[in-house]
């Protein structure tokens, strides 16, 4: 079977859903049986999404080998339930990179490289060094952006050339979207039709249509868009909001998408298996009790809207863990600015308290009150990395006395540095070299025996994936020790914390890494079980 390859761009409006689109056809070939991987192509020049504000592009997803990523890359490994790899990201940045470089070596041999021909050439070896990678039959391509802006049209052009020299192996999946203004009351295909067209002036005929909108788009609409834009009705495939995001690969089934792709691509169709993700799906929208978690953080607020993107991957681990308890969370981000002004009051009648990743000064001393009500009202609290260090800070303060407690990327001149920079940091700090050079990636950890940490685990060794420059000062492990907060999880060679829980109480737990990178829809991390475990808990008490 030659490599099949699946383009996906979008039209309209960004926003729209490519990266979960992509993701569900990526999931609906694999239980067909095929091998599948999924590429993210983002247009801008940063070289990965490490250095990007999480506020205008979302949260930062990090893969085991240490690549930063767009959080599309999560969506992709959910629903694949399988781990990918830097191989499965590309950036304009990236590829020009690699060009220039490649140029200034002589690997061009003095001839002249172009703008539209040596880049879509680095893209089409790209492609296909992900396939031989991740040893896939099928490769599913979303091209970051709308259709009609400049950035992305590298990309569109790898696609034409890729048509045109293998018109068997490539398909294009245009998603695009059908507004219903309330001044007119009527779903409109015209911005869907334009979006189609600008795809086929950069010489690409489109496969399919993902209609997207608030409610089905019906047959007159498809018709419509099938007759302006020269495509067969049949092809235009219904995408309306849903209660869930697990449920849109369902949707789509229902409209037997994988058998019209398969068809085109002229390869034989084979047993689908999605039982273990109706289930699944099924579990999430029955579930009928609710429990309301406030998730403390910094990267929320934009302008006058609430951006929940920057922790996407925290919000579906939750989501993945709560409908085993029967559970629907209600989650309210709750900017810390919020609580410096009026209080930790704003929490009270919370079930669960999280505070996520974050860097920075701006609003610390909200968190650390926030982490002093859940210590002291004893409501289950999870902190992620940031929410460890900052929890470890907070213990200082308030039990062990050390009112200028603080960590060094917060004040450098405190008397108790809790949590410090890492020796293999200080250089990258000092010097700013910063793109890429946090610890990065998967790596392993060994608990101490008889803590919540390993019985959640059920082992005593594991591997998770870290993005940090700071870590807790082991000066202060004992006087920790004593008076409650345990050291639960190292390194493997016992220096660097990895996890601490407070003794006594319903859930406590902080981690230096990023659990929720790991969690799968049908796999929920065993820390979020817990978490929820406890959250459930506190609902009857």
């Amino acid at each position: 079977m030659n490599t099949k390859i699946i383009f996906v761009s979008g039209g309209v409006i960004s926003g729209i859903g490519k990266g979960v689109a992509t993701s569900s056809i990526a999931l609906l070939l694999k239980s067909r049986g095929f091998k599948v991987t999924a590429i993210k192509a983002d247009p801008y020049l940063n070289v990965d999404a490490g250095t990007l504000n999480p506020i205008e592009h979302g949260e930062v997803f990090v893969l085991d080998d240490g690549m930063e990523c767009d959080q599309d890359l999560g969506n992709y490994e959910r629903f694949l339930n399988q781990n990918l790899n830097s191989t499965n990201y590309m950036t304009t940045g990236q590829i020009f990179k690699t060009v220039i470089e490649k140029e200034r070596a002589l690997g061009y041999e003095g001839k002249t490289v172009e703008f539209f021909q040596d880049p879509p050439r680095e893209i089409i070896k790209r492609i296909y060094s992900c396939a031989k990678v991740n040893r896939a039959e099928i490769v599913l391509f979303e091209i970051g952006g709308t259709v009609g802006e400049y950035q992305n049209l590298l990309f569109l052009e790898a696609n034409r050339l890729l048509k045109l020299s293998s018109p068997r192996d490539i398909l294009h999946v245009h998603l695009t979207y059908l507004p219903i203004p309330s001044s007119i009351g009527e779903m409109k295909s015209k911005p869907a039709q334009m979006s189609i067209l600008q795809l086929a002036q950069a010489g690409i005929h489109a496969d399919f249509v993902l209609a997207r909108s608030q409610v089905a788009v019906d047959d007159k609409r498809k018709e419509k868009i099938a007759i302006a834009c020269g495509l067969a009705a049949e092809d235009i495939i219904s995408a309306p909001d849903v209660e869930s995001i697990y449920q849109i690969p369902l949707n789509f089934e229902n409209q037997e998408l994988s058998d019209k792709i398969l068809e085109k691509l002229k390869t034989k169709p084979r047993k689908s298996d999605l039982s273990d993700w109706k289930i699944m799906v099924n579990r999430v929208l029955t579930a009928k009790k609710t429990a309301k978690i406030a998730m403390v953080g910094k990267y929320f607020s934009t302008g006058d809207f609430t951006l929940s993107d920057a922790y996407l991957s925290v919000i579906e681990s939750i989501r993945h863990a709560a409908s085993h308890f029967d559970i629907k969370p209600k989650m309210r981000w709750i900017d810390s600015a919020q609580i410096e002004t009026e209080g930790s009051g704003v929490l009270k009648g919370f079930d669960g308290i999280i505070v996520p990743g974050g860097f920075g000064v701006r609003a610390v001393e909200g968190i650390v009150s926030a982490i002093k009500y859940a210590r002291e009202n004893n409501i289950p609290y999870f902190g992620l990395c940031y929410g460890m260090q900052q929890a470890a800070v907070e213990f200082a303060r308030n039990v062990l006395g050390y009112k200028d407690a603080n960590t060094t990327e917060i004040n450098p001149k405190t008397k108790h540095p809790i949590i410090h920079i890492m020796q293999s940091q200080k250089d990258n700090v000092k010097y700013k070299n910063l793109g890429a050079t946090m610890r990065l990636g998967a790596w392993e950890w060994k608990t101490q025996k008889g803590t919540t940490f390993e019985r959640v685990y059920k082992s005593t060794t594991g591997s998770e994936r870290h993005r940090h420059r700071y870590e807790f000062n082991n000066k202060y492990r004992k006087e920790f020790e004593k008076k409650g907060l345990i050291i639960s999880a190292t390194t493997t060679d016992g220096y660097l914390v990895e996890a601490m829980e407070l003794k006594n109480h319903p859930f406590f737990v902080g981690v230096q890494f990023h659990p929720e990178l790991k969690s799968r829809p049908l796999r929920p991390h065993p820390l979020y079980m817990a978490f929820m475990e406890a959250v459930s808990k506190q609902k009857k008490r």
